[in-house]
């Protein structure tokens, strides 16, 4: 188990929608950060391990069929347990700043409001399998449902153009109905409300410079980083 007290390094979630830009805006942090002299980890969930990876593989491709809620819910956890011991704790413990495109709170989105498992189930299944780490500060990229989802489309309709049948697509979810991102969209926004210390909402609907000059003002604020980062 982490204590929040202890780990000398910082840890920082980007969440939202697919399509919101959160492996963009993760990335341009990334690069002010390590411009500034600060050691950086960039990593996502589900995967940022061997292992994580492999579980990724299963719950985004779209061939994936008839998998329960709840077997998507303990998969998620299965790969955050093995990446918490494997990359997260030992960058905050060497003081890096680790910057993860999704953490429990997309779980709580996607499985706990979209799929209608409840919080409580996921949260309890944090404190166990995840020794209730938090994150020092959550991105909350936020766009309606309709327009993320189409950019997520077009994205991964180019990448698969790429692969040419190569490895599989990540489309499992986007195949959801607009009702169900409705649900996660509110997911999010009921996660927010509830932990505004912790939570940013950054509105995405501009351009990705834009939102990154957000970003970049939440990050300074909240770390009290040095002011030449930019």
């Amino acid at each position: 188990m982490i204590s929040h007290m202890s780990r000398c390094g910082k840890f920082i979630t980007f969440e939202g929608l697919d399509g919101t830009g959160k492996s963009t805006q993760l990335g341009k942090l990334a690069t002010a950060l390590r411009a500034a002299g600060v050691k950086v980890v960039e990593t996502r969930e589900p995967g940022g391990t061997p292992t994580g990876e492999k579980i990724r593989r299963v719950l985004l491709d779209s061939s994936t069929d008839g998998l329960s809620p709840l077997t998507e819910m303990a998969l998620m956890f299965a790969s955050r347990a093995q990446h918490i011991a494997e990359v997260i704790q030992p960058a905050l413990e060497q003081g890096s700043i680790v910057l993860c495109d999704r953490f429990t709170d997309s779980t709580e989105a996607y499985q706990g409001s979209g799929r209608r498992l409840g919080s409580e189930s996921v949260l309890s299944l944090h404190r166990v399998l995840c020794g209730d780490l938090q994150p020092d500060l959550t991105i909350l990229l936020d766009s309606d449902a309709a327009s993320s989802l189409g950019r997520a489309r077009r994205r991964n309709q180019r990448a698969s153009r790429r692969r040419r049948g190569g490895h599989g697509d990540e489309n499992r979810f986007e195949q959801e109905t607009r009702t169900f991102f409705a649900r996660v969209r509110e997911g999010y926004l009921a996660i927010a409300a509830r932990e505004p210390q912790r939570v940013v909402l950054v509105d995405a609907s501009g351009t990705p410079s834009q939102t990154h000059s957000q970003i970049m003002q939440v990050v300074s604020r909240k770390l009290k980083l040095p002011a030449r980062i930019s």
